[in-house]
């Protein structure tokens, strides 16, 4: 019951800490706002701003393409299910020593067994080229976004609200 308290605990925190920073998909999708920079300085500086204007957005894109790319790799979607739900199992069903015949079983020969088997297929599953998908996609649209959005008229005064 602990561990749920802190589970949703962790949960509010992320929720008031970065959605409360997600902006509407109006603004977020705004087709008025976007145009070509000038130059690298002006491309440096809308990257910038709209990555700290957007965080909440950005942050939620980079969730819903590691949805997709686990669920689109089903070697690595079924790897991290036996892995999670073998430690699951093993601390829920198997916390004392049990006896099969002459052998005994305890949660660490368990666990050595679920290891032998969990990681090897885990990294038969390819979780480097998810990692490296997951970091290459979300770079591609985060920075494809953050340059073609030019930044709001509050950035303008943000220097201004800062020195009163």
């Amino acid at each position: 019951m602990e561990q749920l308290m802190r589970a949703t605990e962790t949960v509010r925190n992320f929720r008031e800490a970065r959605l409360s920073a997600l902006r509407g998909p109006t603004e977020f999708f705004d087709v008025q706002r976007i145009s070509r920079p000038a130059d690298m300085n002006t491309a440096t500086s809308r990257i910038s701003y709209n990555t700290r204007y957007f965080s909440g957005n950005y942050g939620l894109i980079v969730i819903a393409l590691a949805i997709y790319a686990l669920f689109s790799n089903m070697w690595l979607f079924g790897a991290l299910v036996f892995l999670v739900g073998g430690f699951t199992l093993i601390n829920k069903f198997a916390p004392e020593p049990t006896q099969v015949g002459d052998y005994v079983v305890t949660q660490k020969s368990l666990y050595i067994g679920l290891f032998v088997i969990g990681i090897p297929l885990l990294l038969f599953a390819g979780p480097f080229s998810f990692l490296f998908w997951v970091i290459g996609a979300s770079a591609i649209v985060i920075l494809g976004h953050a340059v073609m959005i030019e930044p709001g008229v509050e950035s303008e005064y943000a220097s201004v609200e800062g020195q009163v």
